[in-house]
């Protein structure tokens, strides 16, 4: 039986927003709740607080488009720090000190091997090699204990805070491209996990690094670029890179640049801001809370959003459908399209100077139109509802 149709009460589409550092991507979804007065909202695939970039975020009807954004391929840009780890594979976690996992491989798979000096000898033309050996094309990868994973009903990051084992098993991912932007090699006070890069071993002038640090250690930083499939975890190819070459590895930035057709430099992205809160809970504690402020609410939030057949267009495959189809739709009924995959079927709007009658193409608004469903193939030459949505009474 196909889906009921949903009403329309409520303006829907999508918005790309611009995540800042230092707040979770739910605090986004909370914060476009407010700027829209809806309670309908979710997003496409979830950032961690160090991270920054392109985060989809779904509003009324386009909530059921996010489960098919998640699956699109994804571009991040980040900084790998070689010489040390961490609990969280980035710098949120606490360094961990030691050797790397036994079963790490030293150098690259022609042999090259890492100096005592654990940093010694690696060279960009080697973890160019690894990377291409090892880390590009299909692999599979063991996400970090610390991610939002669900372990029988419970985040990984929920148990392993809690002092539960974490087990997780590897995944198959696929890895596009995996470029080395730039190399830079110096030193780190003993103590961040974020401390700034120099070139000297002298303690840094930075006050926060004086107070507390009492030797500065050899690191690596590599700026790289990652196009990779959905369920990709950029930390862990940090760690695993850094495992390769036998001296560890974490991230200390990470910003993702697309989802899929949705980019972080497109011109409708909404930015946001980070605002402080510090108060007293009532253990009697000082508590100091971060909130994700948009910079754009109101009216000025939706004229960001893209209409709902824009998002189709931008999400998935689309076919364009006519009035008499999107009736049959809406009552559960099949229409005669061959189609392979899930598809939007929408009816496409036309400019009001032009009659009804015309035929031409370029009359079609690509952003306006009735958009009824998704459909998928039912059998040759047939296509059945999936997801059915009430008609958009402006159209």
């Amino acid at each position: 039986m196909a889906a009921q149709p949903q009403r329309q009460s409520q303006p829907s589409g999508l918005l790309v927003i611009d995540k800042p550092q230092g707040v979770t991507s739910h605090d986004l979804v909370a914060a476009v709740r407010a700027g829209l007065h809806t309670k309908k909202v979710g997003h496409a695939g979830t950032l961690d607080p160090m991270a920054t970039g392109a985060l989809v975020v779904g509003f009324g009807n386009a909530t059921r488009l996010l489960n098919y954004i998640v699956d699109h391929d994804k571009t991040y840009e980040a900084t790998i720090r070689l010489g040390r780890r961490t609990t969280t594979d980035d710098a949120d976690g606490e360094l961990i000190d030691g050797p790397v996992a036994d079963d790490a491989i030293s150098g690259s798979a022609d042999g090259d091997k890492v100096a005592p000096s654990i940093l010694d000898g690696i060279t960009c033309d080697m973890i160019e090699r690894t990377i291409a050996d090892r880390l590009t094309g299909p692999i599979e990868q063991v996400p970090n204990t610390f991610s939002a994973i669900k372990i029988n009903g419970q985040r990984a990051y929920d148990l392993a805070r809690d002092g539960k084992d974490v087990e997780l098993k590897a995944r198959p991912v696929t890895i596009h491209t995996f470029d080395v932007l730039d190399m830079r090699t110096g030193f780190t006070d003993a103590v961040r996990t974020n401390g700034p890069l120099v070139t000297t071993r002298e303690p840094s002038s930075d006050p926060l690094t004086a107070a507390t640090a009492t030797d500065m250690v050899p690191v690596i930083d590599l700026d790289v670029r990652v196009s990779c499939s959905a369920g990709t975890y950029i930390r862990a190819l940090g760690r695993d890179l850094g495992a390769m070459l036998g001296c560890g590895g974490y991230l200390t930035r990470l910003r993702r640049t697309r989802v899929g057709r949705f980019a972080v430099t497109d011109t409708n992205v909404v930015t946001a801001h980070v605002e402080s809160r510090t108060f007293t809970n009532r253990a009697g504690e000082t508590v100091t809370r971060n909130r994700a402020v948009l910079d754009a609410t109101g009216d000025e939030l939706l004229a960001h959003a893209m209409t709902m057949v824009a998002s189709v267009r931008a999400a998935m495959p689309t076919v364009e459908i006519t009035a008499e189809d999107a009736v049959n739709l809406r009552f559960g009924r099949r229409i005669p399209y061959d189609i392979h995959e899930p598809t939007a079927a929408y009816v496409p709007a036309r400019t009001a100077d032009v009659d009804s009658g015309d035929a031409d193409r370029d009359a079609i608004d690509p952003n306006a139109g009735d958009v009824a469903a998704i459909i998928d193939r039912a059998k040759r030459g047939e296509a059945k509802p999936l997801v059915v949505f009430a008609a958009d009474p402006a159209q």
